[in-house]
């Protein structure tokens, strides 16, 4: 396993780290597909991933209803101090009108929740899930830098934020000299490149790292799903996985799968392991957040680590995914000052 600091401090954490969103959630209506592992899975899964070098497992409180964060805490009971433990907050977790979103209140309570389940005083880094748009920012962050003061929290990080909100929190913390975001965990994937535009440019500008979820998109870059199909097991398959959720182009998307397949041939490994790696081989990412429901799946997974993708297998999965600039990046591209060699500087 290889190591890489977590944004602008000098915390080393897995390239590869270990999410929990299949623990947990046995009849629940949208986890119970997920996975829904019972506690000795997880324990299983847990130690392999340790065993294999990982150090950073990413969980949240609305995981499973908290039973994610309640199992994951009775495993990592004995090995905490091995751990880069990272959690979230915002989304309902109660039945309350407060019982959700960033203001102090839900803060403060989610935090104290959270630290209870997971048997720990600390959360490594704690992530604001999503944004909020009824709540001032500056509210979110001085809650947060309570927390860090207090020292139930050791940083604080960002999820699912476009880069302008994230510079913006960058701002306030800077002026009001508060605990900033030293990451940002977003989707990114081969059949989705978004990020590309601007969150990739912001988080290197920032020194902000970038965490990857669902890097397989929903387990459609591991190569099981056959363009076009309409068998309704294969199509359940990829509701379960959360192929309905994670959007993307699908046609386009086979497109790139075939390139991934072919990648995956000449290395002698799987598609989804390919994924993974090209993942990894891209600018600013810090982690990319694994998650399964099988110990095979997670060992190919954690694999990627080992794969180094040759120039040309770069080359060709970027001429098949490559995104369309969007507006200003291609004019910002077409032309600009030019840039004097330094052997021709005087």
């Amino acid at each position: 396993m290889k190591y890489r600091l977590l944004g602008r401090t000098g915390v080393w954490v897995s390239e590869i780290s270990l999410g929990t969103m299949t623990f947990g959630g046995k009849g629940h209506p949208v986890y119970d597909k997920l996975g829904a592992l019972g506690q000795e899975e997880l324990d299983r899964m847990l130690g392999v991933a340790l065993d294999a070098g990982v150090n950073f497992i990413d969980t949240a409180d609305v995981y499973a209803d908290g039973e994610s964060e309640e199992m994951l805490g009775r495993a990592i009971h004995s090995r905490r101090r091995d751990i880069v433990l990272a959690t979230k907050l915002l989304a309902p977790v109660g039945p309350g009108p407060n019982d959700q979103g960033l203001t102090r209140l839900h803060v403060m309570r989610a935090l104290e929740d959270s630290l209870r389940r997971l048997q720990t005083d600390y959360i490594d880094v704690y992530h604001i899930h999503n944004y909020d748009q009824l709540t001032p920012m500056e509210e979110t962050l001085a809650a947060l830098d309570d927390a860090v003061r207090q020292g139930k929290v050791r940083y604080i990080a960002s999820s699912n934020l476009a880069a302008w909100q994230v510079s913006k929190a960058l701002g306030i913390s800077a002026r009001q000299d508060r605990a900033r975001f030293v990451a940002n965990q977003i989707h990114y994937s081969l059949v989705s490149r978004d990020a590309e535009r601007d969150l990739v440019p912001m988080a290197e500008d920032e020194g902000v790292g970038l965490t990857v979820w669902s890097p397989l998109a929903g387990g459609f870059l591991s190569g099981k799903f056959k363009p076009g199909s309409t068998d309704s097991a294969e199509v359940s398959r990829r509701s379960q996985v959360g192929g309905d959720f994670v959007q993307f182009d699908e046609e386009k998307g086979h497109q790139i799968v075939d390139v991934v397949r072919a990648v995956a041939a000449r290395h002698e490994v799987s598609p989804a392991r390919v994924a993974i790696a090209w993942v990894l081989a891209q600018r600013a990412i810090t982690s990319v957040i694994v998650g399964a429901r099988r110990l095979d799946q997670l060992t190919d997974n954690l694999a990627a680590s080992e794969l180094t993708l040759t120039e040309q297998d770069l080359a060709e999965l970027d001429a098949v995914s490559r995104p369309r600039a969007a507006y200003p990046n291609w004019i910002q591209e077409s032309f600009g000052p030019v840039r004097i060699p330094a052997a021709n500087r005087a």
